[in-house]
């Protein structure tokens, strides 16, 4: 199996998300924590790559940069 390509840093999205999710976010157009808090959690999940454990590092770094996600 071939390594996933490490695209990160992303925008401003935080490195511990992992490669694949930097990656697939960015192929979704999804660049920024803003752009992360347009989306719920059920649509970030949906993102081949996207699994709980970015979806919780996402959640942390939205509150410390005092955004809100779309459907907590």
């Amino acid at each position: 199996m071939p390594d996933t390509p490490d695209v990160r840093p992303v925008g401003n999205l935080p490195n511990a998300i992992g490669r694949t999710a930097a990656r697939e976010l960015a192929n979704n157009g999804i660049t920024s924590l803003r752009q992360v808090a347009a989306h719920s959690k059920k649509e970030l999940l949906a993102i081949h790559g996207v699994g709980p454990k970015a979806i919780a590092i996402l959640g942390d770094a939205l509150a410390a940069a005092g955004l809100d996600d779309k459907a907590s």
